[in-house]
């Protein structure tokens, strides 16, 4: 049985390399790492433009981060962008003037910071929420949404492609003429491409994260890292034995990049608020990983035995399915 089971692994490694799989992996890290160096860490977006309509010049106080305007109808142009906040100071009390991003968090930090500007010298209680420098926060940010749809929708494709490959190779119909369990030709696949996306997952975030701070949250993103390739490597899979053409599985994968995974993306980092999306599965993923990387605990012992059933179920389902073709084959 060992060498049964080591000959399903060099052949599973042998059809990995065959096909490229750990080459384009190799260029995803370089291609991620690029661009969190080189492009979007150098992103300094500037805070919220402040546009102060004064006409009576009452508003002495007002510190020359705010943008003076000359007319109430110029002010209100400026401010249509739902991003940049107006002071409208020609009556006795000032008012706040702005367009709603459709983003209830961000208007309220938007209204604060015009406040703020507005009284200076005012008390404020601040409270300290975390270390992290406004670099290191993108950096966890965008590493944990990079690997989030690297292990989703790449991680979904790559193992479902080798399976059409030996499709067409005609090994799933000698699979069926040989004395070799079912289980083991799917765990020789996952343990292969589980270690392939624990190796990625490392290397992305200490390559882009720092050894120090890398390490102090590897653990943590390795095993929420394997649940979430486990868990889509065997959906990739059994969608891949259930269709017959690779341009059927394309239609699938494009569904899942765009509209499952998108949705999200806008709720876990813009702050869009939508009651629905606690039922999406995959947000709670997301927000696991992503509680990984800032060192949050996640959802709890409720969130493991969800995942740990989700994994045995669609093992068995993926293997019953197996069976299944390859008695047709057979």
């Amino acid at each position: 049985m060992r060498y049964v089971v080591f000959s399903l692994l060099k052949k599973d490694f042998r059809l990995m390399l065959a096909s490229k799989f750990f080459l384009l992996t190799l260029g995803s890290l370089i291609l991620y790492s690029c661009y969190i160096n080189l492009v979007y860490v150098r992103l300094d977006q500037e805070i919220y433009p402040v546009y102060l309509y004064d006409p009576m010049g009452v508003q002495s106080t007002a510190p020359s981060a705010a943008i003076r305007s000359e007319s109430a109808e110029q002010m209100h142009q400026a401010c249509s962008d739902g991003y940049s906040v107006g002071i409208d100071a020609s009556g006795r009390v000032p008012r706040i003037y702005m367009v709603s991003s459709g983003i209830r968090r961000t208007d309220n930090s938007r209204a604060a910071y015009a406040v703020s500007l507005l009284f200076p010298d005012s008390e404020t209680k601040t409270v300290v929420i975390g270390t992290n420098t406004k670099e290191m926060k993108n950096r966890r940010e965008i590493t944990c949404e990079f690997l989030f749809f690297e292990l989703s929708a790449v991680g979904f494709l790559g193992l479902a492609s080798t399976l059409f490959k030996e499709k067409q190779m005609g090994v799933i119909r000698v699979h069926s003429t040989l004395p070799v369990s079912q289980t083991y030709i799917v765990l020789s696949k996952l343990v292969l491409f589980l270690a392939a996306d624990l190796i990625f997952a490392a290397l992305l975030t200490l390559v882009n994260l720092g050894v120090s701070q890398g390490l102090s949250v590897l653990p943590a993103v390795m095993i929420q890292a394997g649940i979430l390739s486990v868990v889509m490597a065997l959906t990739g899979f059994f969608c891949a034995v259930c269709l017959q053409g690779f341009r059927q599985f394309s239609l699938l994968y494009l569904i899942l990049a765009v509209f499952v995974t998108t949705p999200v993306f806008l709720a876990g980092q813009t702050g869009i608020s939508w009651k629905w999306i606690r039922y999406h599965p995959m947000y709670h993923l997301f927000m696991a990983l992503k509680n990984a990387y800032f060192g949050m605990k996640p959802a709890g012992n409720i969130y493991y035995a969800i995942c740990a059933a989700a994994v045995l179920s669609l093992f068995m389902l993926v293997c019953r399915t197996l069976k299944h073709e390859m008695a047709k084959e057979g």
